[in-house]
């Protein structure tokens, strides 16, 4: 399986014979196989040229840009080799149709819904917690089938996962990594930066697995499709945040692998340093190579795998074949 491809050093990424080749303004010298690139992250200050372009946009492979603060700014996408007329057409009917549309959009909610219980419920079985948050969540969610729009369902999503993050601290007890509340841009505290970063490393990554499907990833059902971004990995990403990014974090944070001086005061908020995006991908990445026995096919599949297959259960549907449902962990 191809991987994904972390760039922290600045310096100049560009094709060299039939391969990528990435030299540091230190003169470090890194040939990287292209048949074994899935995409590409760019957190330094890198340089690139036409000739690179075209070689990834031949050879598939997509490349996302963070600024400084590691914050996703854009991607080179390539031409889409995948792209269907049909497909499209279908995502654009279930998007103008009302009711498609929130029904499509209401199993997203759904999904991460019941995602969070299953994280919560991991953590009562260990001692950590009570039940008394996951019983709140349970309740929002059954109020979902009684949405009429996707703004009342933004609403009971986003009040679900402030009730969710609440069961932080109980399932950390570390004074660094408290909750507090939810901040973004910047994040205030330790905890919001590596919910922040973690989030915005999915978003790509699910952007990379619509890339290999038919789907169209500007067209999105819980998140509006406009005309600035991509809004479809938004909707897919939902699903995974609890079981990919923030059980990422838990690892990390119960394994005292991030500390204090992973982090530093920015633009009046907190970031990672270079050492703790390095250690949080190393771990999410570990993460999406865990396999799991699947619980249709009994194959064992990697958790970035059930993005793809998320994908196209999505596919099927908007074609008809059968009726869209969440993937929800089961452990």
């Amino acid at each position: 399986m191809r991987k994904t491809v972390f760039v922290f050093s600045d310096g100049e990424l560009k094709r060299k014979h039939n391969t990528v080749f990435f030299e540091t303004e230190d003169g470090e010298k890194r040939y990287l196989p292209i048949q074994d690139i899935g995409e590409i992250m760019a957190f330094g200050e890198i340089t690139v040229n036409k000739r690179l372009l075209e070689f990834l946009g031949k050879k598939e492979v997509i490349l996302h840009f963070f600024n400084y603060y590691g914050y996703y700014i854009g991607s080179f996408y390539p031409r889409e080799h995948m792209n269907s007329g049909y497909m499209t057409l279908r995502q654009a009917e279930h998007y103008l149709d009302h009711e498609k549309r929130i029904t499509l959009a209401r199993q997203f909610v759904l999904g991460a819904a019941q995602n969070m219980i299953q994280v919560l419920k991991y953590y009562e079985r260990r001692g950590r917690l009570g039940s008394e948050i996951r019983l709140i969540i349970e309740e929002l969610a059954d109020e979902l089938d009684a949405c009429h729009d996707t703004d009342e369902l933004m609403g009971i999503e986003g009040n679900m996962r402030n009730h969710y993050y609440k069961a932080f601290d109980q399932i950390l007890d570390n004074p660094l990594f408290r909750f507090e509340k939810r901040s973004r841009r910047p994040p205030r505290n330790h905890m919001n930066t590596l919910i922040s970063f973690g989030n915005s490393i999915l978003y790509t990554m699910v952007l990379s697995e619509i890339y290999k499907t038919h789907l169209d990833p500007r067209i999105g059902f819980l998140h509006a499709t406009n005309f600035r971004r991509f809004s479809l990995n938004l909707d897919i990403a939902e699903i995974f945040k609890p079981i990919i990014v923030d059980r990422t974090i838990f690892t990390l944070v119960n394994r005292n692998q991030l500390t204090e001086s992973d982090f530093e005061k920015e633009m009046g908020g907190i970031m990672l340093k270079e050492s703790g995006r390095k250690t949080f991908v190393a771990e999410m990445d570990r993460k999406l190579s865990t396999t799991l026995t699947h619980e249709k096919t009994g194959r064992q599949v990697s958790y970035r795998r059930l993005i793809r297959l998320e994908l196209y259960k999505l596919q099927k549907s908007l074609m008809g074949e059968e009726p869209y449902r969440p993937y929800v962990a089961r452990w």
